[in-house]
């Protein structure tokens, strides 16, 4: 009798392990095209500013959303606002660095989960990375990769400080790490370009 129902047992235990297995992996794709919402929606700015890079620039330079004491609530509260981190916070934009900025990101155009232009980014899109960096863990190996992108890195990390920048570009850098198997270097040109402190930045 033991024996029979050990036996009914079996194909239950089967069933519900492959349901787990499939939800874990329905949950992951989920997230996944979650956190790769398309950062890159020109409708989203001013119509003058989609109609030249020196448009966008003067637009952008002016704006202050993107503020260097901004934290993570200072996003969450722009992000159910609606609103964006645009424009420079520590220093004057530059337009020949952003220029360049503009041109080398579209080296990683495929990648949607990658912001087109750093001084204009979804508050809704930072807030995600910031709580995607701060729930995900990075394995050994993993974790490797995201040092040797510090110590290549123009600022030693996704910023020059800890503000929402660089929770949220953390929170990317892992994103890419897990999920793309970017390397190291990628991982710092990434940086690299996505600064937004402005400034004189080249980028050759």
């Amino acid at each position: 009798m033991e024996k029979a129902n050990q036996n009914k047992l079996t194909p239950l235990v089967i069933f519900l392990v492959l349901g787990a297995t499939i939800l874990y992996f329905a949950n992951a794709l989920s997230q996944k095209e979650e956190l790769a919402k398309n950062t890159k929606n020109e409708s989203l700015l001013p119509p003058l500013v989609s109609e030249t890079l020196a448009a966008r620039f003067d637009y952008l330079s002016k704006e202050t959303t993107n503020a260097c004491g901004g934290g993570k609530d200072y996003v969450a509260q722009l992000s159910s606002d609606g609103k964006r981190l645009q424009g420079s916070c520590c220093n004057l934009m530059d337009f020949h660095s952003y220029q360049e900025q503009i041109e080398g990101l579209k080296k990683y155009a495929e990648y949607e989960i990658i912001p087109s232009d750093p001084y204009n980014i979804e508050a809704s899109f930072a807030d995600r990375m910031i709580v995607y960096n701060d729930q995900t863990k990075l394995t050994v190996e993993q974790q490797a990769v995201y040092d040797k992108a510090v110590e290549l890195s123009m600022e030693e990390g996704p910023c020059c400080c800890k503000c929402w920048h660089w929770y949220s570009y953390e929170g990317l850098a892992k994103y890419l790490i897990i999920n793309e198997g970017f390397s190291a270097e990628q991982i710092a040109e990434i940086w690299d370009l996505s600064d937004a402190c402005g400034g004189e930045h080249h980028h050759h």
